[in-house]
């Protein structure tokens, strides 16, 4: 296994555990255009904004990051959206 397979093992669950809900996860075809980076992206879903903070914040998800390491560079965004 590497890092971002082990990562994935426990991140998921601590996602799922705290509500999160998979709407996008990229694969390898990826065609970025403008000043668009050709790198991997997830976009999860949350019931609001306090609870994609709060799964972030937890113990289960930091565990996850701890695992990851330095296998992957990461860039974590929150977004509150709009209807």
């Amino acid at each position: 296994m590497n890092g971002v397979q082990d990562y994935a093992k426990v991140a998921g669950p601590a996602i799922q555990a705290a509500g999160g809900k998979t709407l996008v996860r990229t694969s390898d075809r990826i065609e970025p255009h403008e000043s668009g980076l050709a790198q991997r992206t997830v976009v999860i879903e949350f019931e609001s904004f306090a609870k994609a903070s709060a799964a972030y914040s937890s113990d289960a998800y930091q565990q996850a990051v701890k695992v990851l390491g330095d296998s992957a560079q990461r860039d974590v965004r929150i977004v509150e959206g709009v209807e």
